[in-house]
Protein backbone atom coordinates (compact mmCIF):
# COMPACT_ATOMS: atom_id res chain seq x y z
CA UNK A 1 0.00 0.00 0.00
CA UNK A 2 1.24 3.46 -0.91
CA UNK A 3 0.71 5.80 2.04
CA UNK A 4 -1.13 9.01 1.22
CA UNK A 5 -1.77 11.70 3.83
CA UNK A 6 -3.22 15.17 3.78
CA UNK A 7 -3.34 18.40 5.74
CA UNK A 8 -6.55 20.36 5.32
CA UNK A 9 -6.53 23.85 6.84
CA UNK A 10 -9.34 26.38 6.55
CA UNK A 11 -8.31 29.86 5.37
CA UNK A 12 -9.88 31.48 8.42
CA UNK A 13 -6.65 32.52 10.14
CA UNK A 14 -2.90 32.43 9.84
CA UNK A 15 -0.81 29.27 9.94
CA UNK A 16 -0.90 28.03 13.52
CA UNK A 17 2.04 26.30 15.20
CA UNK A 18 -0.21 23.42 16.28
CA UNK A 19 -1.47 23.01 12.73
CA UNK A 20 2.04 22.93 11.37
CA UNK A 21 2.95 20.20 13.87
CA UNK A 22 0.02 18.13 12.56
CA UNK A 23 1.01 18.78 8.95
CA UNK A 24 4.59 17.84 9.76
CA UNK A 25 3.55 14.47 11.22
CA UNK A 26 1.63 13.78 7.99
CA UNK A 27 4.60 14.83 5.87
CA UNK A 28 7.16 12.82 7.85
CA UNK A 29 5.10 9.63 7.64
CA UNK A 30 4.80 9.89 3.87
CA UNK A 31 8.47 10.73 3.44
CA UNK A 32 9.52 7.74 5.51
CA UNK A 33 7.40 5.40 3.38
CA UNK A 34 7.92 7.16 0.03
CA UNK A 35 4.27 8.13 -0.04
CA UNK A 36 2.38 11.25 -1.08
CA UNK A 37 1.39 14.27 1.02
CA UNK A 38 -1.54 16.43 -0.12
CA UNK A 39 -2.52 19.98 0.87
CA UNK A 40 -6.25 20.65 0.68
CA UNK A 41 -7.79 24.02 1.49
CA UNK A 42 -11.19 23.56 3.15
CA UNK A 43 -12.81 26.81 2.05
CA UNK A 44 -16.51 25.95 1.87
CA UNK A 45 -17.35 28.14 4.89
CA UNK A 46 -17.46 31.35 2.88
CA UNK A 47 -18.66 33.45 5.83
CA UNK A 48 -15.48 32.74 7.82
CA UNK A 49 -12.91 32.53 5.02
CA UNK A 50 -10.21 35.20 4.90
CA UNK A 51 -8.65 35.44 1.42
CA UNK A 52 -5.65 37.25 2.90
CA UNK A 53 -4.91 34.22 5.12
CA UNK A 54 -4.37 31.78 2.24
CA UNK A 55 -1.01 32.99 0.91
CA UNK A 56 0.70 32.95 4.34
CA UNK A 57 -0.37 29.29 4.67
CA UNK A 58 1.23 28.40 1.34
CA UNK A 59 4.31 30.55 1.95
CA UNK A 60 4.71 29.14 5.46
CA UNK A 61 4.91 25.52 4.32
CA UNK A 62 7.31 26.37 1.51
CA UNK A 63 9.52 28.34 3.90
CA UNK A 64 9.56 25.46 6.39
CA UNK A 65 10.63 23.04 3.66
CA UNK A 66 7.63 20.72 3.94
CA UNK A 67 5.97 21.11 0.52
CA UNK A 68 3.00 19.09 -0.74
CA UNK A 69 3.49 16.53 -3.48
CA UNK A 70 0.61 16.99 -5.91
CA UNK A 71 -2.16 19.33 -6.93
CA UNK A 72 -3.41 21.29 -9.93
CA UNK A 73 -0.65 22.10 -12.39
CA UNK A 74 0.61 25.69 -12.14
CA UNK A 75 3.81 27.48 -13.06
CA UNK A 76 6.34 26.46 -10.44
CA UNK A 77 5.16 24.55 -7.33
CA UNK A 78 1.86 22.66 -7.26
CA UNK A 79 -1.22 24.56 -6.20
CA UNK A 80 -3.23 22.99 -3.36
CA UNK A 81 -6.65 21.44 -3.84
CA UNK A 82 -9.62 23.65 -2.98
CA UNK A 83 -12.93 22.29 -1.72
CA UNK A 84 -14.75 25.25 -3.25
CA UNK A 85 -13.82 23.87 -6.67
CA UNK A 86 -15.38 20.48 -5.94
CA UNK A 87 -19.06 21.25 -5.24
CA UNK A 88 -20.27 19.00 -8.07
CA UNK A 89 -18.48 16.03 -6.49
CA UNK A 90 -20.16 16.59 -3.13
CA UNK A 91 -23.58 17.06 -4.73
CA UNK A 92 -23.27 13.77 -6.62
CA UNK A 93 -22.27 11.85 -3.47
CA UNK A 94 -25.10 13.43 -1.46
CA UNK A 95 -27.62 12.43 -4.13
CA UNK A 96 -26.40 8.85 -3.93
CA UNK A 97 -26.95 8.87 -0.16
CA UNK A 98 -30.41 10.37 -0.65
CA UNK A 99 -31.35 7.73 -3.23
CA UNK A 100 -30.07 4.88 -1.04
CA UNK A 101 -32.00 6.04 2.01
CA UNK A 102 -28.92 7.04 4.02
CA UNK A 103 -29.86 10.73 3.85
CA UNK A 104 -33.13 12.66 3.90
CA UNK A 105 -34.54 16.10 3.22
CA UNK A 106 -35.13 18.51 6.09
CA UNK A 107 -37.32 21.59 5.55
CA UNK A 108 -37.31 22.82 9.14
CA UNK A 109 -36.43 26.50 9.51
CA UNK A 110 -33.75 27.90 11.75
CA UNK A 111 -36.41 29.16 14.15
CA UNK A 112 -37.98 25.70 14.33
CA UNK A 113 -34.60 24.09 15.01
CA UNK A 114 -33.83 26.70 17.67
CA UNK A 115 -37.15 25.96 19.31
CA UNK A 116 -36.33 22.24 19.39
CA UNK A 117 -32.96 23.00 20.94
CA UNK A 118 -34.42 25.27 23.61
CA UNK A 119 -37.04 22.68 24.48
CA UNK A 120 -34.30 20.12 25.04
CA UNK A 121 -32.45 22.58 27.27
CA UNK A 122 -35.55 23.25 29.35
CA UNK A 123 -36.11 19.51 29.72
CA UNK A 124 -32.42 19.12 30.57
CA UNK A 125 -32.02 16.52 27.84
CA UNK A 126 -29.29 16.28 25.21
CA UNK A 127 -30.41 17.75 21.88
CA UNK A 128 -30.48 14.89 19.36
CA UNK A 129 -32.20 16.06 16.18
CA UNK A 130 -34.22 13.60 14.13
CA UNK A 131 -35.97 15.34 11.20
CA UNK A 132 -39.62 14.85 10.17
CA UNK A 133 -38.62 13.24 6.85
CA UNK A 134 -36.30 10.71 8.45
CA UNK A 135 -38.83 7.91 7.82
CA UNK A 136 -39.91 9.20 4.40
CA UNK A 137 -39.10 6.67 1.62
CA UNK A 138 -35.93 7.41 -0.33
CA UNK A 139 -37.68 7.89 -3.68
CA UNK A 140 -40.05 10.40 -2.13
CA UNK A 141 -37.09 12.33 -0.62
CA UNK A 142 -35.48 12.40 -4.05
CA UNK A 143 -38.72 13.77 -5.55
CA UNK A 144 -39.07 16.39 -2.82
CA UNK A 145 -35.49 17.55 -3.25
CA UNK A 146 -35.85 17.83 -7.03
CA UNK A 147 -38.95 19.96 -6.62
CA UNK A 148 -37.62 22.07 -3.75
CA UNK A 149 -33.88 21.74 -2.86
CA UNK A 150 -33.25 21.93 0.89
CA UNK A 151 -30.79 20.79 3.51
CA UNK A 152 -29.88 17.10 3.43
CA UNK A 153 -29.17 15.20 6.63
CA UNK A 154 -27.35 11.96 7.29
CA UNK A 155 -29.72 9.33 8.72
CA UNK A 156 -27.76 8.16 11.74
CA UNK A 157 -28.57 4.51 12.52
CA UNK A 158 -30.05 4.01 15.96
CA UNK A 159 -29.14 1.59 18.69
CA UNK A 160 -25.61 0.74 17.72
CA UNK A 161 -22.04 1.85 18.44
CA UNK A 162 -19.37 3.31 16.20
CA UNK A 163 -15.90 1.93 16.88
CA UNK A 164 -12.72 3.79 15.92
CA UNK A 165 -9.36 2.08 16.26
CA UNK A 166 -7.13 5.13 16.58
CA UNK A 167 -3.40 4.55 16.19
CA UNK A 168 -2.56 7.12 18.89
CA UNK A 169 -5.58 7.10 21.20
CA UNK A 170 -6.54 3.43 21.01
CA UNK A 171 -10.09 2.10 20.77
CA UNK A 172 -12.80 4.77 20.85
CA UNK A 173 -16.47 3.77 20.98
CA UNK A 174 -19.47 6.12 20.57
CA UNK A 175 -23.15 5.24 20.77
CA UNK A 176 -25.18 6.41 17.77
CA UNK A 177 -28.09 7.36 20.02
CA UNK A 178 -25.94 10.26 21.25
CA UNK A 179 -25.42 11.61 17.71
CA UNK A 180 -27.96 13.89 16.04
CA UNK A 181 -28.63 13.63 12.32
CA UNK A 182 -26.08 16.13 10.91
CA UNK A 183 -26.55 18.26 7.81
CA UNK A 184 -24.34 17.01 4.99
CA UNK A 185 -25.44 19.49 2.32
CA UNK A 186 -26.80 23.02 2.81
CA UNK A 187 -29.78 24.26 0.79
CA UNK A 188 -27.39 26.22 -1.48
CA UNK A 189 -25.40 23.06 -2.27
CA UNK A 190 -22.40 23.75 -0.04
CA UNK A 191 -21.22 20.68 1.88
CA UNK A 192 -20.62 20.50 5.62
CA UNK A 193 -17.15 19.63 6.92
CA UNK A 194 -17.84 16.06 8.08
CA UNK A 195 -19.29 15.14 4.70
CA UNK A 196 -16.88 16.97 2.40
CA UNK A 197 -13.82 15.66 4.26
CA UNK A 198 -14.89 12.06 3.66
CA UNK A 199 -15.67 12.58 -0.02
CA UNK A 200 -12.31 14.30 -0.56
CA UNK A 201 -10.31 11.77 1.41
CA UNK A 202 -11.78 8.96 -0.70
CA UNK A 203 -11.32 10.83 -3.98
CA UNK A 204 -7.71 11.63 -3.08
CA UNK A 205 -7.07 8.06 -1.89
CA UNK A 206 -5.99 9.16 1.58
CA UNK A 207 -4.84 6.13 3.55
CA UNK A 208 -4.04 7.83 6.87
CA UNK A 209 -6.08 10.67 8.37
CA UNK A 210 -3.69 12.29 10.87
CA UNK A 211 -5.21 15.33 12.50
CA UNK A 212 -5.65 17.21 15.78
CA UNK A 213 -7.36 15.55 18.73
CA UNK A 214 -10.25 18.04 18.67
CA UNK A 215 -11.41 16.37 15.43
CA UNK A 216 -11.94 13.06 17.22
CA UNK A 217 -15.51 14.13 18.01
CA UNK A 218 -16.17 14.46 14.25
CA UNK A 219 -14.88 11.00 13.43
CA UNK A 220 -17.99 8.92 14.36
CA UNK A 221 -20.12 10.90 11.90
CA UNK A 222 -17.46 10.53 9.24
CA UNK A 223 -17.30 6.78 9.83
CA UNK A 224 -21.05 6.63 9.26
CA UNK A 225 -20.66 8.54 5.98
CA UNK A 226 -18.01 6.05 4.84
CA UNK A 227 -20.38 3.20 5.72
CA UNK A 228 -23.37 4.81 4.01
CA UNK A 229 -21.45 5.18 0.76
CA UNK A 230 -19.80 1.77 1.06
CA UNK A 231 -16.36 3.36 0.94
CA UNK A 232 -13.09 2.03 2.41
CA UNK A 233 -12.05 3.75 5.63
CA UNK A 234 -8.57 5.19 6.27
CA UNK A 235 -6.41 4.68 9.34
CA UNK A 236 -7.20 7.36 11.90
CA UNK A 237 -4.63 9.01 14.18
CA UNK A 238 -5.57 11.99 16.35
CA UNK A 239 -2.52 13.87 17.65
CA UNK A 240 -2.67 15.61 21.04
CA UNK A 241 -3.20 19.34 21.32
CA UNK A 242 -0.35 21.77 21.93
CA UNK A 243 -0.74 23.66 25.19
CA UNK A 244 0.47 27.09 26.22
CA UNK A 245 3.83 27.23 28.02
CA UNK A 246 3.54 25.77 31.54
CA UNK A 247 -0.22 25.42 31.19
CA UNK A 248 -2.97 22.90 30.53
CA UNK A 249 -4.69 25.41 28.26
CA UNK A 250 -4.60 24.90 24.50
CA UNK A 251 -2.26 27.18 22.56
CA UNK A 252 -4.60 29.52 20.72
CA UNK A 253 -3.90 32.39 18.36
CA UNK A 254 -6.65 34.37 20.07
CA UNK A 255 -4.95 34.19 23.46
CA UNK A 256 -1.31 34.49 22.45
CA UNK A 257 -1.00 38.27 22.56
CA UNK A 258 -0.16 37.90 26.23
CA UNK A 259 3.10 36.23 25.16
CA UNK A 260 4.12 39.26 23.12
CA UNK A 261 6.36 40.44 25.93
CA UNK A 262 8.23 43.72 26.15
CA UNK A 263 11.31 41.97 24.74
CA UNK A 264 9.31 40.50 21.84
CA UNK A 265 7.74 43.90 21.16
CA UNK A 266 11.19 45.48 21.11
CA UNK A 267 12.37 42.93 18.53
CA UNK A 268 9.30 43.42 16.37
CA UNK A 269 9.80 47.18 16.49
CA UNK A 270 13.43 46.67 15.62
CA UNK A 271 12.57 44.68 12.49
CA UNK A 272 10.24 47.46 11.39
CA UNK A 273 6.78 46.94 12.91
CA UNK A 274 4.84 49.71 14.60
CA UNK A 275 2.96 49.26 17.88
CA UNK A 276 -0.29 49.58 15.93
CA UNK A 277 0.71 46.72 13.61
CA UNK A 278 1.83 44.56 16.53
CA UNK A 279 -1.59 45.05 18.16
CA UNK A 280 -3.73 44.62 15.04
CA UNK A 281 -2.05 41.87 13.02
CA UNK A 282 -3.09 38.27 13.70
CA UNK A 283 0.23 36.79 12.58
CA UNK A 284 2.54 38.70 14.92
CA UNK A 285 2.19 36.41 17.90
CA UNK A 286 4.05 33.29 19.02
CA UNK A 287 1.23 30.92 17.97
CA UNK A 288 1.84 31.57 14.26
CA UNK A 289 4.59 30.49 11.89
CA UNK A 290 4.84 33.99 10.43
CA UNK A 291 6.01 35.33 13.81
CA UNK A 292 9.12 33.15 13.75
CA UNK A 293 9.85 33.94 10.13
CA UNK A 294 9.65 37.66 10.88
CA UNK A 295 12.18 37.32 13.71
CA UNK A 296 14.60 35.30 11.61
CA UNK A 297 14.36 31.81 13.08
CA UNK A 298 15.89 29.09 10.94
CA UNK A 299 13.06 26.92 9.56
CA UNK A 300 15.09 23.75 10.23
CA UNK A 301 15.03 24.58 13.95
CA UNK A 302 11.27 25.07 13.94
CA UNK A 303 10.68 21.78 12.11
CA UNK A 304 12.97 19.95 14.55
CA UNK A 305 11.24 21.52 17.55
CA UNK A 306 7.70 20.81 16.32
CA UNK A 307 8.59 17.20 15.51
CA UNK A 308 9.57 16.76 19.16
CA UNK A 309 6.24 18.14 20.41
CA UNK A 310 4.55 14.87 21.27
CA UNK A 311 6.95 12.56 19.42
CA UNK A 312 10.33 11.26 20.50
CA UNK A 313 13.22 9.48 18.84
CA UNK A 314 14.50 8.25 22.19
CA UNK A 315 14.58 9.47 25.77
CA UNK A 316 17.23 12.16 25.28
CA UNK A 317 17.65 13.44 21.70
CA UNK A 318 16.50 17.04 21.19
CA UNK A 319 18.42 18.12 18.11
CA UNK A 320 17.47 15.73 15.31
CA UNK A 321 18.32 16.23 11.64
CA UNK A 322 15.63 16.14 8.98
CA UNK A 323 17.15 12.94 7.61
CA UNK A 324 16.86 11.27 11.01
CA UNK A 325 13.31 12.54 11.50
CA UNK A 326 12.26 11.03 8.19
CA UNK A 327 14.09 7.76 8.81
CA UNK A 328 12.60 7.23 12.28
CA UNK A 329 9.18 8.84 12.41
CA UNK A 330 6.25 6.60 13.32
CA UNK A 331 2.78 7.21 14.69
CA UNK A 332 3.39 4.58 17.36
CA UNK A 333 5.84 6.93 19.09
CA UNK A 334 3.41 9.86 19.16
CA UNK A 335 2.17 10.46 22.69
CA UNK A 336 -1.55 10.73 23.42
CA UNK A 337 -0.86 13.34 26.12
CA UNK A 338 -0.94 17.08 25.30
CA UNK A 339 2.41 18.64 24.46
CA UNK A 340 3.55 21.88 26.10
CA UNK A 341 4.95 24.60 23.88
CA UNK A 342 8.26 25.92 25.23
CA UNK A 343 9.49 29.09 23.44
CA UNK A 344 12.75 29.03 25.42
CA UNK A 345 13.62 25.57 24.13
CA UNK A 346 12.75 26.63 20.58
CA UNK A 347 15.03 29.66 20.94
CA UNK A 348 17.83 27.45 22.25
CA UNK A 349 17.38 25.04 19.37
CA UNK A 350 17.44 27.93 16.90
CA UNK A 351 20.82 28.92 18.32
CA UNK A 352 22.13 25.38 17.95
CA UNK A 353 21.19 25.31 14.27
CA UNK A 354 22.60 28.80 13.71
CA UNK A 355 25.97 27.64 15.06
CA UNK A 356 26.20 25.14 12.21
CA UNK A 357 25.18 27.52 9.44
CA UNK A 358 28.03 28.40 7.06
CA UNK A 359 29.28 31.97 7.52
CA UNK A 360 28.24 33.01 4.02
CA UNK A 361 24.65 31.85 4.66
CA UNK A 362 24.56 33.65 8.01
CA UNK A 363 25.60 36.88 6.35
CA UNK A 364 23.04 36.44 3.56
CA UNK A 365 20.30 35.76 6.12
CA UNK A 366 21.13 38.95 8.03
CA UNK A 367 21.04 41.23 4.99
CA UNK A 368 17.21 41.52 4.62
CA UNK A 369 16.83 42.52 8.28
CA UNK A 370 19.46 45.23 7.96
CA UNK A 371 17.88 46.47 4.73
CA UNK A 372 14.46 46.67 6.32
CA UNK A 373 15.92 48.64 9.23
CA UNK A 374 17.62 51.05 6.82
CA UNK A 375 21.12 49.98 7.87
CA UNK A 376 21.98 48.56 4.44
CA UNK A 377 20.94 49.67 0.98
CA UNK A 378 19.07 47.61 -1.58
CA UNK A 379 22.34 46.56 -3.23
CA UNK A 380 25.09 46.25 -0.59
CA UNK A 381 28.61 46.95 -1.83
CA UNK A 382 31.43 44.39 -1.52
CA UNK A 383 32.93 46.57 1.24
CA UNK A 384 29.63 46.53 3.17
CA UNK A 385 29.36 42.76 2.87
CA UNK A 386 32.97 42.42 4.03
CA UNK A 387 32.21 44.57 7.07
CA UNK A 388 29.03 42.62 7.79
CA UNK A 389 31.00 39.38 7.59
CA UNK A 390 33.34 40.69 10.27
CA UNK A 391 30.37 41.66 12.46
CA UNK A 392 28.72 38.26 12.09
CA UNK A 393 32.01 36.53 12.85
CA UNK A 394 32.51 38.66 15.94
CA UNK A 395 28.94 38.02 17.12
CA UNK A 396 29.61 34.27 16.96
CA UNK A 397 27.19 32.18 19.02
CA UNK A 398 25.39 35.31 20.25
CA UNK A 399 23.63 35.31 16.89
CA UNK A 400 20.72 32.89 17.39
CA UNK A 401 18.24 34.56 15.05
CA UNK A 402 18.91 36.59 11.94
CA UNK A 403 17.17 39.55 13.58
CA UNK A 404 19.83 39.49 16.33
CA UNK A 405 22.08 41.24 13.84
CA UNK A 406 20.04 44.40 14.53
CA UNK A 407 21.23 44.30 18.14
CA UNK A 408 24.83 43.37 17.51
CA UNK A 409 25.36 45.10 14.18
CA UNK A 410 23.77 48.52 14.64
CA UNK A 411 26.73 50.23 16.39
CA UNK A 412 28.94 49.42 13.39
CA UNK A 413 26.49 50.49 10.68
CA UNK A 414 25.38 53.93 11.87
CA UNK A 415 27.34 57.13 11.65
CA UNK A 416 26.08 58.43 14.98
CA UNK A 417 25.28 56.13 17.90
CA UNK A 418 22.65 56.65 20.58
CA UNK A 419 24.06 56.28 24.08
CA UNK A 420 22.13 54.14 26.53
CA UNK A 421 21.40 56.49 29.48
CA UNK A 422 21.86 53.70 32.02
CA UNK A 423 25.21 52.78 30.48
CA UNK A 424 26.35 56.39 30.57
CA UNK A 425 25.37 56.75 34.20
CA UNK A 426 26.88 53.45 35.28
CA UNK A 427 30.05 53.37 33.18
CA UNK A 428 31.00 56.80 31.91
CA UNK A 429 30.13 58.89 34.97
CA UNK A 430 31.83 56.52 37.37
CA UNK A 431 34.67 58.13 39.27
CA UNK A 432 37.90 57.98 37.27
CA UNK A 433 36.30 56.61 34.10
CA UNK A 434 36.70 59.81 32.08
CA UNK A 435 40.38 60.16 33.00
CA UNK A 436 41.11 56.58 31.97
CA UNK A 437 39.22 57.05 28.70
CA UNK A 438 41.27 60.13 27.80
CA UNK A 439 44.53 58.41 28.65
CA UNK A 440 43.63 55.20 26.80
CA UNK A 441 42.61 57.22 23.74
CA UNK A 442 46.21 58.42 23.56
CA UNK A 443 47.35 54.78 23.60
CA UNK A 444 44.95 53.94 20.79
CA UNK A 445 46.33 56.71 18.61
CA UNK A 446 49.62 54.86 18.28
CA UNK A 447 48.44 51.22 18.52
CA UNK A 448 49.84 49.45 15.47
CA UNK A 449 48.39 47.50 13.80
CA UNK A 450 44.88 48.39 14.90
CA UNK A 451 43.79 44.78 15.26
CA UNK A 452 42.40 42.46 17.95
CA UNK A 453 45.71 41.14 19.37
CA UNK A 454 47.30 44.60 19.54
CA UNK A 455 44.24 46.22 21.11
CA UNK A 456 43.90 43.40 23.65
CA UNK A 457 47.56 43.74 24.62
CA UNK A 458 47.39 47.55 24.78
CA UNK A 459 44.41 47.61 27.11
CA UNK A 460 45.83 45.02 29.52
CA UNK A 461 49.22 46.73 29.60
CA UNK A 462 47.50 50.04 30.37
CA UNK A 463 45.48 48.46 33.20
CA UNK A 464 48.60 46.83 34.64
CA UNK A 465 50.48 50.14 34.53
CA UNK A 466 47.62 51.96 36.27
CA UNK A 467 47.03 49.11 38.73
CA UNK A 468 43.34 48.82 37.86
CA UNK A 469 41.20 45.84 36.95
CA UNK A 470 40.58 45.43 33.22
CA UNK A 471 36.81 45.77 33.76
CA UNK A 472 37.33 49.34 34.96
CA UNK A 473 38.41 50.23 31.44
CA UNK A 474 36.65 47.63 29.28
CA UNK A 475 33.15 48.77 30.26
CA UNK A 476 33.68 52.52 29.78
CA UNK A 477 35.40 51.90 26.41
CA UNK A 478 32.53 49.68 25.24
CA UNK A 479 29.85 52.21 26.16
CA UNK A 480 31.91 55.07 24.71
CA UNK A 481 32.42 53.33 21.35
CA UNK A 482 29.17 51.36 20.87
CA UNK A 483 26.69 53.19 23.09
CA UNK A 484 25.62 50.03 24.93
CA UNK A 485 26.89 47.76 27.67
CA UNK A 486 26.64 44.45 25.83
CA UNK A 487 27.69 43.34 22.40
CA UNK A 488 30.41 41.52 20.54
CA UNK A 489 33.88 41.20 22.08
CA UNK A 490 35.31 44.64 22.78
CA UNK A 491 38.51 44.19 20.80
CA UNK A 492 36.58 42.82 17.82
CA UNK A 493 34.33 45.86 18.07
CA UNK A 494 37.22 48.32 18.12
CA UNK A 495 38.94 46.62 15.19
CA UNK A 496 35.73 46.64 13.11
CA UNK A 497 35.05 50.31 13.88
CA UNK A 498 38.58 51.38 13.04
CA UNK A 499 40.86 53.87 14.74
CA UNK A 500 39.26 57.10 13.49
CA UNK A 501 35.71 56.12 14.47
CA UNK A 502 36.83 54.79 17.87
CA UNK A 503 38.68 58.01 18.75
CA UNK A 504 35.83 60.21 17.53
CA UNK A 505 33.28 58.28 19.61
CA UNK A 506 35.41 58.40 22.73
CA UNK A 507 35.64 62.15 22.28
CA UNK A 508 31.83 62.37 21.96
CA UNK A 509 31.37 60.15 25.02
CA UNK A 510 33.65 62.29 27.16
CA UNK A 511 31.21 65.16 26.71
CA UNK A 512 28.62 63.04 28.50
CA UNK A 513 30.91 61.82 31.28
Amino acid sequence: MTIRTRFAPSPTGYLHIGGVRTALFNWLLTRRHQGTYVLRIEDTDTERNKPEALQPILDGFRWLGIPWDEGPEVDGPYAPYFQSQRFATYKEAAMRMLASGHAYTDYLTKDQLDSERKAAEVAKKPYIHRGPHRATPADECVRLYAANPTALRLKVPEGRSVVIDDVIRGRVEVQTDTIGDPVILRPDGRPLYNFAAVIDDVAMKITHVIRAAEHLSNTPVQVLVYEALGLPMPTFAHVPVVNEPNSKKKLSKRDMKKFVTADVRAKLRMVGYTDEQIESRDDLNPATVAFYRELGYLPTAIVNYLARLGWSLDDKAEKISMADLIANFSLERVSSAPASFDPDKLYWLAGEYMKELPLEEKVAGCVPFLQRAGLLGASPTPAEIEKLTKIVTAAGDRLKLFSDILTYGRPFLVAKIDYDPKGVEKRLKKAGAADHLRAFAEVLKTAEPFDVPTLDKSLHEYCAAKAIKSGELVHPVRVATTGVEVGVGLFDALAILGRDTVLARIEDALRLA
